[in-house]
């Protein structure tokens, strides 16, 4: 008998209570969202940057990106009849566009971070999606509760506290993970159960940020979070929708090949480190024309190069000029399995740390 209890979301019941985690650009789309969601977990689509829009007029992006996100939907559909999630960036120029689209769709659950979602609620009147919000502090989710309990009636219907061992672009300052305390994660943890202890407010703790098995998902399981949020190990899965070759450069890389650099978009971010991170590191720029200002926080006229370009790039495989974002362990993946076998090994080795 298994010593794990299932994630509680409202009436959705997922075990193991696991989240795969929502990786753009075009890195979990329908097919791994949707293998995730069969294996019992929460399969997450990844918004940002599905649509074409490298060969697309400015004025068509949000009309192409939001076709593809209705596509991916429909899609996913077809290969589960399991409830699954949509993850929007919070700095999305088009974030509005696309919580719209998942309220009409009924999509089961929107994860939002990047950015706080104050207003997430206030595209869904009649409470028909689970909102769950991606948070780096107490002191964060204590102002979401706030701004929607006052505005909206509404509490969040889960959160999701990310560390600073996360991939792709980090809500830490550079000083922070420069100076990283190893335990970081975990005392944000506990600072967050004793808010919602203190303020008499009971929903589920989703830990996400670094952790890489069965055994280190168990500590926090233990410690009564309601489940954790994992990306990086789905990456090395058949059924990840990125590139062969994307996945690996998480199989082949060393653990001092996972370094941080300075986006263009003004957050630091974890990648794997290859000769164009070398050279953007040093300094190169790679010049590109900006048809639509698609993250508030870029700067086309300042940015060195076009990272939601480069992230296309990477996942279609061409890393000439590209990158792949990744967490502090992926040098861990080496090998690529179905995701049913991923979680058949994540089940034993949370029931052996339980």
């Amino acid at each position: 008998m298994s010593k794990i209890k299932p994630l509680q979301i409202g009436e959705l019941e997922f075990f193991p209570p696991v989240i795969q985690g929502g990786m753009g650009v075009r890195i979990s789309k329908s097919g791994l969202a949707s293998a995730v969601a069969n294996a019992g977990c929460v399969g997450t689509i990844a918004s940002v940057g599905l649509g074409g829009f490298e060969n697309v007029p400015g004025k068509e992006y949000v009309s192409v990106n939001n076709a593809a996100l209705k596509s991916e939907i429909a899609r996913t559909r077809t290969l589960t009849d399991r409830p699954f999630a949509v993850n929007i960036m919070g700095v999305l120029t088009n974030y509005s566009e696309f919580v719209k689209i998942c309220v009409e769709e009924k999509v089961a659950i929107i994860i939002s971070g990047a950015g706080l979602p104050l207003d997430l609620p206030k595209y869904d009147p009649e409470r028909t999606v689970k909102l769950i919000p991606i948070v780096s502090s107490a002191r964060a989710l204590a102002i979401i509760v706030k701004k929607w309990q006052k505005i909206y009636d509404r509490l969040p219907d889960g959160v999701i506290i990310e560390g600073p061992l996360a991939g792709g672009h980090l809500g830490y300052s550079m000083e922070d993970l420069k100076n990283l305390d190893p335990d970081m994660l975990f005392k944000i943890f506990t600072g967050v159960k004793q808010y919602l202890t203190d303020s008499n407010l009971s929903f589920p703790v989703i830990v996400a940020g670094g952790i890489f098995d069965g055994h280190e998902a168990a500590r926090f399981l233990r410690a009564e979070a309601n489940g954790v949020q994992m990306a990086t190990r789905f990456v090395c899965t058949d059924e990840c929708d990125a590139h062969v070759d994307f996945k690996m450069q998480y199989v082949n890389a060393e653990k001092e090949d996972i370094v941080i650099i300075n986006s263009p978009v003004g957050l630091p971010g974890r990648v794997i480190s290859n000769p164009f991170v070398k050279a953007v590191m040093a300094g190169e720029r790679v010049p590109f024309r900006c048809n639509y200002q698609c993250l508030k926080t870029c700067d086309p006229a300042r940015s060195p190069y076009c990272i939601a370009k480069t992230l296309a790039d990477a996942a279609g495989g061409n890393f000439e000029k590209a990158f792949a974002f990744a967490g502090q362990n992926a040098w861990r993946c080496k090998e690529i399995i179905p995701v049913k076998k991923l979680v058949g090994i994540l089940v034993d080795e949370m029931n052996e740390s339980m």
